[in-house]
């Protein structure tokens, strides 16, 4: 990585380690905003030989990343047991 892209935020930061729940991955993607970090997750599952996914986005903000990402994955899997499939469409 060249010196002016570590200075000004150049490249990609590495994809998140998922949790799997009842079949779907969860990514948790916290979403920075003035004063936190806003409730955000990617949910992904495999149907049919093609990967379907959902975004959840929450209006709750979080002072902490960690927390964040900690009260999405909480969502995420309520989501999945409410909704199952059904979340895609």
């Amino acid at each position: 990585m060249s010196l002016l892209s570590k200075l000004f935020g150049g490249g990609s930061a590495p994809e998140p380690e998922p949790e799997t729940h009842a079949g779907f991955r969860i990514y948790p993607e916290p979403e920075k905003e003035s004063g936190g970090y806003r409730l955000a997750a990617r949910i992904e599952k495999e149907i049919g030989g093609e990967t379907r996914t959902h975004h959840l986005v929450r209006a709750d903000v979080f002072s902490d990343r960690d927390e964040a990402a900690a009260a999405a994955l909480r969502k995420a899997r309520q989501l999945i047991d409410q909704s199952g499939e059904g979340l895609f469409g």
